[in-house]
């Protein structure tokens, strides 16, 4: 049987339960939610709001109707800078983003946005003094990603910010690799907009994602159309979450989001977590004794992501990734991971690196034998 380790793309397998939501709600809701009263219409609307009171739950946010669901992290990640920024705002980022931010933001350079992208170190890492001096000419926002895609580096969001919140710039966090795997309290962390995938951390089906919006931050949408609501007017409704829900949700994914979320609970998300570290910490350890890999990134798991990046000596990491699905059915994802800009702060662009992410269902077993695959592959060099 395959050891899947791209858990940092997708997580999979997912709880049995996330099947089973998905399913039910197929076969027995199968209509449109907030569109007619009939009791199936209804059934969804409770589908969904289950979904959005798991969602804020598990991001400590104390309003559900600030949670607008989406398609992914990068439909969230697009309204948020879309629908806030205008021409003429400085935003800052770092070095770090996937392309996610990188891209929405170089399109909104374009249209007269000032983007200001703030280096890590070699290990991936923010330090948060160099976004306040970045911040010392009037900045209407500061988006970072929490927790890097390549090198699992988790960034210092809890200091940036409440300094953000007092010096009136929004926060707007991408938290792609962190939701459900870290704890996470938009109050205390000083977090006005956060976007989050339901098929990562969360464990629930890809097509699932949403934008937390803090209140009373108003954006523009970026969709327009039916909402069930306000039907008469051809102006989008201003409440949340219908102003940025436009068309019909996704509601047996948002079933099985709401199944990986209360998952999560059920199991503990310290226990989660620390299970995760183990079979970080199993990897590192063994990586670390093999000649010629070189890791990138923290070597404390407790500061560690889910994602840990390697290289190996004179491999592309192509190969490395090749013959590892077919001589030891590892499966692994090579490249840049959509991060130029990350994999040019730590040195390995243009080729990448290989990105080992194990999840709650892999083993200490499995690490082991991805260990001695690639001790193997260090003792035969190519060429």
């Amino acid at each position: 049987m395959a050891i899947y380790l791209d858990n940092a793309a997708t997580s999979f397998p997912k709880p049995e339960e996330v099947h089973h939501a998905v399913s039910a709600t197929l076969r027995n809701t199968g209509a449109n939610p907030g569109r007619g009263g009939h009791h199936l219409a209804l059934e969804a609307g409770r589908i969904v709001f289950e979904a959005r009171e798991a969602a804020a739950d598990i991001i400590g946010a104390r309003d559900a109707s600030r949670i607008a669901f989406t398609g992914n992290a990068t439909e969230a990640i697009n309204f948020g800078l879309l629908g806030l920024l205008r021409p003429g705002d400085r935003v800052v980022t770092s070095t770090m983003e996937h392309n996610a931010v990188t891209r929405p933001l170089r399109a909104l350079q374009d249209l007269g946005v000032r983007v200001v992208k703030v280096a890590a170190d070699g290990r991936g890492r923010i330090d948060p003094a160099e976004i306040r001096r970045a911040c010392a000419e009037k900045t209407a926002m500061v988006v970072l990603s929490h927790c890097s895609n390549v090198t699992g580096t988790l960034q210092p969001i809890e200091e940036i910010g409440p300094w953000c919140r007092r010096e009136g710039i929004v926060f707007f966090v991408d938290a792609a690799q962190s939701a459900g795997i870290f704890a996470l309290d938009v109050a205390d962390m000083g977090i006005d907009l956060l976007a989050a995938p339901g098929h990562k951390g969360l464990m629930g089906p890809q097509g699932t994602g949403f934008l937390y919006v803090r209140e009373g931050l108003e954006l523009r949408p970026l969709v327009y159309g039916g909402t069930g609501a306000n039907s008469s007017s051809d102006l989008p409704p201003e409440q949340m979450p219908e102003r940025l829900e436009a068309g019909t949700l996704n509601t047996p994914g948002l079933a099985g989001l709401t199944a990986g979320i209360r998952f999560l609970r059920r199991e503990g998300l310290a226990a989660v977590r620390a299970h995760e570290a183990e079979l970080l910490g199993e990897l590192i350890a063994g990586l670390s004794a093999i000649p010629g890999i070189k890791l990138y990134g923290p070597r404390d798991p407790l500061f560690h992501g889910g994602a840990l990046s390697l290289t190996l000596g004179d491999y592309d990491p192509a190969e490395i990734g090749f013959l590892l699905d077919r001589e030891y059915g590892i499966l692994a994802r090579v490249g840049l991971h959509c991060a130029p800009d990350a994999h040019r702060t730590i040195g390995t662009f243009p080729r990448g690196t290989v990105r080992l992410s194990p999840g709650y269902f892999n083993t200490l077993d499995e690490m082991r034998t991805v260990v001695g695959a690639l001790s193997a592959l260090a003792a035969h060099p190519p060429g």
